[in-house]
């Protein structure tokens, strides 16, 4: 099958695109309307317009489609129950699965045509927002064939039919605050990164309730991946002023709750700061993209079957270490995390210490060799990890360019652990 991002004339363009000349004559900065607290969803009278006020004005056929799966549906019925009292009907899927298979996207289109909403809300972790983003650009655009083949350069058209609302349960994929949605190919094992800038969702509610009964592997993972949003939203050449504020920001709140919430996951306070900064690392990658984290993620998580979160986390030491020949970025990490340092020499290699004291905290393998992957069965699968590192489109916004024999050694070191030092 081929995609999107394959195509050399994409590939070449984009980077352009984000280039420092390009921003200087127009920078664009896409969000959708954010409703943050554990009374986001509250039916009582609120001195504003209230998020009943706000799906009532938007929806003239009053129809909404929840998708969904069976862990969360649970909140989805809570959001059902507050949108069925203001006279809407509901339909409720709750078939998402994990990493978004594109069989299970088909299936969810399927039922959205079926029902013909005004408005899809998304309920659930990044699998689930991202399952229903391209089962609406299904809905919307029965043309489209090949969602591998929907990229950001031409925007699809949405809205003609129905809006799109994002509830997340976790906090760390950010795609309530994104136009992007990576999805699996299961016969080819990839994950197949789609973006557009249609696909921006229009509302995204941040009720950390709903994320208090992540469990604490899960709440470990996803916010490991909001951190490497993060820091690669900060360090790729694409980042702007703004984006670089929210990266910056999300990272310092990173560093300072999501240990909390692994710990405890009732505590209200670090679930609704990692909510924030979820949604704030979300922003900023998804204004210009990440890179090598993401690039190298998906292909080991790809092949090997590891969680999104967990194999894309385990990339940022190794990722910051391959960048640092070429940007001086990490100094701005190393100002907001306040670590010190006669020279860039020494604060760096406090960044990488304290990097590594998070994955201690967090009960996190610092290598994939520690995670149980076997070397022969790494080694077999070297040549195809070499080759979806490389095809994968966050790859080219990386501030320093990778060779074949690079992306060899920079996996090597992330399965023994050893310091990219080249």
């Amino acid at each position: 099958m081929a995609y999107w991002f394959q195509d050399p004339g994409i590939k070449s363009l984009l980077p352009l695109a984000t280039s420092t000349s390009i921003k200087g004559l127009v920078t664009f900065f896409n969000s959708p309307a954010l409703v943050i607290g554990a009374n986001s969803l509250a039916e009582a009278f609120m001195p504003q317009p209230s998020i009943v006020d706000i799906f009532t004005t938007r929806c003239e056929r009053k129809r909404a489609f929840f998708v969904t799966d069976e862990f969360s549906e649970r909140f989805a019925r809570k959001a059902s129950k507050v949108l069925e009292g203001a006279g809407f009907a509901t339909c409720i899927w709750n078939r998402a699965l994990p990493e978004a298979p594109i069989d299970s996207v088909r299936e969810c289109a399927a039922e959205m045509t079926r029902f013909e909403p005004d408005m899809i809300l998304a309920v659930g972790g990044g699998s689930v927002i991202d399952t229903a983003k391209a089962a609406w650009v299904l809905y919307e655009r029965p043309d489209v064939t090949d969602l591998g083949q929907v990229h950001p350069l031409n925007l699809l058209g949405l809205r003609k039919k129905a809006g799109l609302a994002a509830i997340p349960t976790t906090s760390g994929t950010g795609s309530e605050c994104t136009m992007a949605a990576v999805l699996h190919d299961t016969e080819t094992r990839r994950k197949v990164p789609i973006a557009n800038g249609d696909l921006f969702p229009d509302i995204a509610i941040l009720d950390p309730e709903f994320t208090m009964s992540m469990p604490p592997t899960l709440t470990a993972g996803t916010g490991l991946d909001a951190l490497a949003h993060a820091v690669d939203g900060v360090m790729t050449p694409a980042s702007n002023d703004i984006t670089d504020a929210m990266g910056l920001r999300a990272i310092r709140l990173i560093f300072r709750y999501l240990p909390r919430a692994y710990r405890n996951g009732k505590d209200r306070e670090a679930r609704l700061r990692m909510h924030i900064a979820s949604s704030m690392a979300g922003m900023c990658f998804g204004q210009n993209s990440c890179a090598l984290t993401h690039g190298f993620g998906h292909a080991v998580g790809g092949l090997f079957g590891i969680h999104h979160g967990l194999s894309v986390g385990m990339f940022i030491p190794y990722a910051m270490q391959y960048y640092r020949s070429v940007t001086e970025k990490y100094l701005e990490i190393c100002d907001v995390l306040a670590i010190p340092g006669r020279s860039p020499e020494r604060r760096f290699a406090s960044l990488m210490k304290r990097v590594k004291g998070l994955f201690g905290e967090l009960d996190v393998p610092p290598s994939f060799r520690a995670l149980g992957i076997e070397r022969a069965a790494f080694e077999a699968r070297m040549e195809e990890m070499v080759l979806f590192a490389l095809e994968d489109i966050d790859t080219f916004f990386s501030p320093r360019p990778v060779t074949r024999e690079q992306a060899e050694r920079i996996l090597r070191c992330a399965y023994d652990g050893r310091d990219v030092d080249f």
